[in-house]
């Protein structure tokens, strides 16, 4: 196929966390606020004058001084960004805002804090407690949290507007860049299809690394592009796979599960588009950041949410899903050493293949997948398994 117009310019903001479009946006005279966890409502930190970056640390080389101070036992993704913010790497943000994901990342970034890593006046830290059941009670906290720990520092520090006006602007926005990634990725379920999951990976990430206003009229440009645009091979994937699981910010991570025969047709991981790039929709009677919050606590997938009720629909949620982009199989990943995903993927795996009765790869990988041999022998051999059950005439 033709190349998008605007492909290689995404690509390029993918190259480093202090992009083109982040210094731009500080030019503008916003504040950057960084952000490592989707359990943060991406809204409340993109309110006029503010703008969030979810943090990575592209061209992941040596991570030894992180090591030492988190142990090799830590997940790679926080060693990784520990090791950059050592490096100077995001001192372009001007606060640091987190949730209790999970220890991992807590660890992370108190030890950014503890080390001084940002080298900035007035720089600050905001730690959140998130609920851990989909329930009433769990709203209310996610509510007073994100008031004292987002609305109030950000009013008070940086003279923010966090009217309710103010955050429906926010929603207003966030909602044309939803609605465009999920029109764009509507392209997915063609049987043809005229996007690639690496081509449909790499402008979903950049909504999340780069300032939302800047983006959006590329990303319409491109959406028009994809109207009319024609593939120029007939269905040269062998199955089309969805990919489950931890985060994956990786751009070479897709581009390697592709390049085994495989079509990513659908995504459902921290930096993708399902749930991440759902819309919000706000009545006019409820207070709006209540309203943010319920969005966020009932859409989230995250393995951080333990009821029975959130961990039944996580997998009926990758079933329904499955069926709507016509997936062959799935592909369950961690990234290795983090314990919410790695019960999850477990558990996760067993219920898609024996309840679901999908073909089910499980692995675990690094933070940097760049061309590992290993994953790509590992993605072959199940790709194979698809066809030859196919050619048995079996389901799925």
């Amino acid at each position: 196929m033709k190349d998008l117009k605007h492909l290689l310019y995404f690509e390029n903001l993918l190259m480093e966390a202090n992009n083109e479009l982040v210094q731009k946006g500080i030019e503008d005279g916003n504040k950057c606020i960084g952000v490592t966890c989707e359990n943060i409502p991406e809204p409340l930190l993109n309110i006029p004058g503010a703008f969030s970056v979810r943090l990575r640390a592209p061209r992941t080389g040596s991570m030894d001084m992180s090591t030492y101070y988190l142990t090799n036992f830590l997940c790679e993704y926080s060693r990784a960004l520990l090791e950059r913010a050592m490096e100077g790497g995001y001192n372009f943000t001007d606060c640091m805002i987190t949730p209790d994901g999970c220890t991992m990342m807590n660890r992370c970034i108190e030890n950014m804090e503890l080390l001084k890593t940002m080298d900035k006046e007035n720089y600050f830290y905001e730690y959140l407690e998130i609920p851990m059941k989909g329930d009433d009670n769990g709203l209310n906290l996610y509510v007073v949290q994100c008031r004292n720990h987002i609305i109030k520092p950000l009013k008070e520090k940086f003279g923010l507007d966090t009217s309710d006006e103010a955050l429906r602007k926010a929603v207003e926005e966030h909602n044309k860049v939803c609605e465009l990634i999920r029109a764009i990725g509507d392209f997915r379920k063609e049987d043809n299809p005229r996007i690639t999951g690496y081509e449909f990976h790499i402008l979903t990430m950049a909504t999340y690394v780069c300032p939302k206003y800047l983006l959006i009229d590329k990303l319409a440009e491109t959406l028009e592009e994809l109207k009319t645009r024609e593939p120029d091979y007939k269905k040269n994937y062998r199955a089309r796979v969805l990919v489950v699981g931890s985060e994956v910010d990786d751009i070479d991570a897709i581009r390697l599960i592709e390049e085994s025969g495989a079509y990513v047709c659908c995504d459902r991981f921290c930096y993708g588009s399902l749930p991440g790039r759902n819309p919000i929709e706000l009545n006019d009677e409820e207070d709006v950041l209540l309203q943010i919050c319920r969005h966020y606590l009932n859409s989230g997938q995250c393995p951080r949410y333990m009821d029975t009720p959130k961990m039944k629909n996580r997998r009926e949620y990758v079933n329904a899903l499955a069926k709507e982009y016509k997936a062959d199989g799935i592909i369950y990943q961690q990234m290795k050493f983090c314990d919410p995903w790695a019960y999850e993927r477990m558990m996760g795996t067993h219920a898609l293949r024996d309840q679901y009765h999908y073909p089910v790869l499980s692995v675990d990988r690094p933070y940097a997948v760049g061309t590992s041999g290993q994953l790509r022998t590992r993605v072959q051999a199940f790709v194979e398994s698809i066809e030859i059950k196919k050619l048995q005439g079996g389901d799925k």
